[in-house]
């Protein structure tokens, strides 16, 4: 094992029993308006995620919760916003894990450190892909289609939005476990993916349910499983690929981290506030028509699926062959 890899795993049991210790103090006021920064430009699910959580949480903190768009550098610049402000338990990171798994995995150098650099808060929300097919692939269940692509080695496409992206390394972790073989045809984007499976260039991909939906309402796309560990509240007819590969689970998780030296008190109550309002309906009502579930976890367990999805992330990267740039 490397130095650095000995470094970060003998790091990892320290990191997370700070974030537990986190939760032992939730009497933290909030007293000037939160920021949220996000590493995305807005609309995106991200972006959708902070927005969302930051008018239930507002409500309830008494506080209005700005957010704050910050993308660019493969989230240098967010990283970099949140170190300059200023150190008072008021400005939280919101984040997809790509930021943490991927990242550091296809890029040589980053200026940003998952255990040096951030604290974890809350595991705000999951968002599954789903693969679906074209009408035009004669199956209509996931067993059928691992048969049919089997039966076919190399003879299918597939459509990602992007080498490196959480819908191309799901599609490698698949292929791998089930023994399929499927070219890969990378777009930029669901914007191009998608439409791509409907005038039938690629005959599947992993894609988010809003991408979907509406395709499959009109028949132009079957949608036969989801990439998340369990089936999704949304979705509940649809099968997790986990019912046929034993521990899948490559959902996009989004959350929340503080600056590594934020007060435990700010970072135990926001993740009090968290898990308070991922039950409302509203909140609930407007994240499912995203696609997206909510969660609501506290500081140890987020930092547990942190180091679960790197983990998980790592070896669908070595699968893809991708390298550092």
């Amino acid at each position: 094992m490397k130095r650095r890899d000995l470094l970060v795993a003998a790091a990892a049991p320290l990191w997370a029993s700070m974030a537990g210790h986190a939760t032992a103090q939730s009497t933290f006021n909030f007293t000037k308006p939160v920021k949220f920064i996000v590493p995305y430009a807005p609309g995106g699910l991200p972006d959708t995620v902070a927005r969302v959580f930051a008018l239930r949480i507002g409500e309830r903190i008494g506080q209005g919760v700005v957010i704050e768009n910050k993308p660019g550098g493969n989230g240098v610049v967010s990283a970099q916003a949140l170190a300059s402000s200023p150190n008072d338990g008021h400005t939280f990171l919101v984040t997809d894990g790509s930021m943490f798994s991927i990242n550091p995995l296809i890029y040589k150098s980053l200026a940003y450190d998952l255990k040096r650099d951030f604290a974890p808060v809350s595991l705000l929300a999951r968002s599954p892909l789903y693969l679906a097919v074209n009408p035009k692939v004669p199956v209509n269940t996931l067993q059928e289609f691992v048969q049919y692509v089997k039966a076919r080695p190399d003879q299918l496409n597939y459509g990602s939005s992007g080498i490196g992206s959480s819908h191309h390394l799901t599609m490698e972790a698949m292929k791998a476990a089930l023994g399929i073989d499927i070219r890969h045809v990378p777009f930029r984007g669901s914007g191009q993916s998608v439409p791509a499976l409907i005038g039938g260039q690629v005959e599947c991909l992993f894609s988010a349910l809003p991408s979907l939906a509406g395709f499959a309402k009109n028949n132009q796309v079957k949608i036969l499983g989801s990439n998340a560990g369990q089936r999704s509240a949304l979705m509940p007819q649809v099968p997790s690929i986990s019912e046929i590969i034993p521990g899948f689970d490559f959902a996009v998780v989004i959350g929340a981290l503080a600056h590594a030296n934020a007060p435990a008190g700010a970072i135990a109550r926001l993740s009090a506030e968290a898990a308070a309002v991922n039950k409302h309906p509203e909140l609930l009502a407007t994240l499912g028509t995203a696609g997206i579930d909510a969660v609501g976890s506290n500081p140890a367990d987020y930092a547990k699926a942190i180091q679960s999805e790197n983990e998980r992330l790592a070896k669908a990267v070595a699968l893809a062959g991708l390298k550092p740039e």
